[in-house]
């Protein structure tokens, strides 16, 4: 690692005019992801900014349709918990199978969402159900949240403080993953709500998650898996590597809609 200033501070405000100070400041969540890069030589910054520290921005709430979810609270404790589990079964899954037990009680969903793995869990979840990313200047859609390969719509020293979910009807996440890391080869979070539409998001198949919405429109007119015969992913612009051809993320892409389909019906 290459030498950097620790801090460690007491309140989100606190935290934003470190990150604003000057340098190269880094927020530090859980670090599963920046520990790594700082280790290999491949990430420098100037200062660590330590959030472990902010309990506010720890918790889990219900309120209004929707499900609130603190920006430091970590992936284990959205699978154990009775109001995830209640509320939004899809999503206490999807965090139950990120990783490995380390990686589940130390990484946290706003770490998560502000590095924005292309192979990442939690972004599909977030696009699919149209949730709000709540930082402590301004609230941001979903659809303008992900902006591109490991890149948000943050802005220097902003802070994700929570994540907002609209509760839907039913949900699944399915997912294909990496046998060692666990990543997504591919992941399909579907969500229908209410008033019978239906929302696809895909991790893992490409630069940043997407949406799939000749999907969406078969299935809003008709909520069955028979309802995507005939229709299928461009392999084009997907990721192509020794995991899986693109061809091949195309399919699964398919595949796993189908069955997110079938486990809601």
């Amino acid at each position: 690692m290459y030498p950097y200033r620790y801090h460690r501070p007491g309140t989100v405000g606190d935290a934003e005019n470190l990150l604003s100070a000057g340098g190269d400041a880094r927020p530090l969540a859980g670090g599963m992801s920046l520990i790594p890069v700082m280790k290999h030589r491949l990430a420098a910054p100037s200062d660590l900014v330590d959030l472990a520290a902010l309990g506010e921005l720890v918790g889990i709430s219900v309120g209004s349709g929707t499900l609130a979810i603190g920006a430091m609270t970590r992936h284990a404790t959205v699978a154990a918990s009775e109001t995830v589990r209640d509320t939004l079964p899809a999503l206490a899954a999807l965090a139950g199978g990120i990783g490995d037990p380390l990686v589940r009680n130390r990484g946290t969903i706003g770490g998560s969402l502000a590095n924005n793995d292309p192979a990442a869990c939690y972004p599909s979840a977030v696009l699919a159900l149209g949730a709000e990313v709540v930082t402590a200047r301004r609230s941001i859609a979903a659809g303008d949240f992900f902006t591109g390969m490991f890149e948000t719509a943050l802005e220097p020293g902003e802070l994700i403080v929570e994540v907002r979910f609209p509760i839907p009807a039913a949900a699944s996440y399915r997912k294909f993953p990496n046998p060692a890391s666990r990543f997504s080869i591919v992941g399909v979070f579907l969500a229908r709500f209410a008033d019978g539409a239906v929302r696809v998001a895909v991790t893992g198949a490409g630069p940043s998650v997407f949406r799939i919405e000749e999907f969406e429109r078969a299935l809003s007119a008709s909520f069955h898996p028979e309802a995507l015969a005939g229709l299928s992913v461009p392999p084009d612009g997907l990721t192509d590597d020794l995991h899986g051809s693109a061809a091949y993320r195309a399919h699964l892409i398919k595949v796993l809609t189908e069955d997110a389909v079938a486990e809601c019906g």
